[in-house]
């Protein structure tokens, strides 16, 4: 898999014509979201390049993250005369730059294209790294391919169309990349006021955010090893947003991977020697910014049968990313059922 272009933009007009010029094309698609397609594409209207492209609007949120929004984009490729000279380039959160990945990684056997991540979540998480993909079957992500984007232009100017809770969604996934690097960006992040948000030093922290997930992605591409270092928070917290979805309260991503960090800070703690002062200052900082998910103890056999179906298992083995201490990744740990009940009992009541 080859490294992408990964650009923290100072002016998105220059950075987006130069890559368009290092792309070979004949023509250009544009996808977005309901949502991006009215707060976004504005920021880019004067754009050149980008005058009288086709836009592809897909619905919004994660509930369209699926096959029939798949097929929706390649017929629209289709119709629109696209061929595998073709550049997409997709603009919205992880839900389009995921699909949209995709989406050109299979279309006439694969196009490029280029990622322009709107919110949070996807400027740290989803649009860098090289995994596309959708949903199926009430799963997470569970169709996909490793394919990069031949470029990321990361623009913070969009974090400013976002509310509250998209900010808290993709902060989540900066406080993990904390956890997985060192104390000094761990603490960094546990002490930003998320409800009073200072965007210069935030963008300074996603510059930070992104270097460590690169570098992770860089010595394993395809999550052989290092890589499910990313994955911490994600066991517990895929298996919450699954059940979220089966139950008809969808929750934001971010939101899950944050309450999936209880989970797996607590079987750390009684697993691998985390310490409990990090523990306890990471949960507090969660439980202040993004509440609890409210389930109880009879739901606890469908949690631990959703995360069976997690893809770093092995042979039906639940397998977690576990801390020793911040930056002392422990990956392909596994806990018994006793003790993942009694971290769902510690995310209840703790």
């Amino acid at each position: 898999m080859e490294k992408q272009r990964i650009i923290l933009s100072e002016n998105i007009e220059q950075e987006l014509t130069t890559t368009i010029g290092m792309c070979e094309h004949d023509r250009i698609f544009l996808l977005v979201d309901t949502t991006t397609e009215q707060l976004c594409t504005p920021l880019l209207k004067h754009i050149e390049a980008l005058r009288n492209i086709p836009h592809i609007i897909i619905g919004a949120t994660d509930t369209h993250k699926t096959l029939d929004t798949l097929a929706q984009v390649w017929t629209a490729l289709g119709q629109g005369g696209a061929t595998r000279h073709s550049l997409l380039i997709n603009l919205g959160g992880g839900m389009v730059t995921d699909l949209g990945g995709f989406a050109a990684s299979t279309f006439k056997r694969g196009i490029n294209y280029v990622n322009i991540p709107t919110t949070l979540l996807s400027m740290v998480d989803a649009s860098v790294g090289g995994k596309t993909g959708i949903n199926f079957n009430g799963l997470k992500n569970e169709i996909g391919v490793f394919n990069s984007a031949h470029t990321v232009i990361l623009d913070t100017e969009f974090l400013r169309t976002l509310d509250h809770e998209n900010i808290c969604s993709g902060y989540a996934e900066m406080l993990k990349h904390g956890l997985i690097s060192n104390r000094e960006n761990w603490a960094e992040l546990v002490n930003f006021d998320l409800d009073h948000v200072d965007y210069k030093h935030l963008q300074d922290m996603v510059a930070t955010s992104v270097a460590i997930k690169e570098q992770v992605v860089t010595e394993d591409p395809l999550e052989k090893g290092i890589r499910k270092a990313l994955n911490l928070g994600h066991t517990v917290g895929h298996a919450f947003e699954s059940l979220a979805l089966q139950q008809n309260r969808p929750v934001l991503h971010g939101y899950a991977v944050a309450w999936g960090l209880v989970c797996e800070l607590y079987l750390s703690a009684i697993k691998t020697g985390f310490p409990h002062d990090a523990l306890y200052q990471t949960v507090q900082f969660i439980r202040e910014n993004y509440g609890r998910f409210d389930i109880d103890c009879k739901q606890y056999p469908t949690i631990i049968e959703l995360m069976t179906h997690d893809k770093k298992n092995t042979a039906g083995i639940i397998n977690f990313t576990l801390l020793g201490d911040i930056g002392d990744i422990r990956i392909n740990q596994t806990a018994t059922h006793q003790e993942i009940e009694e971290a769902l009992d510690f995310f209840r009541e703790g």
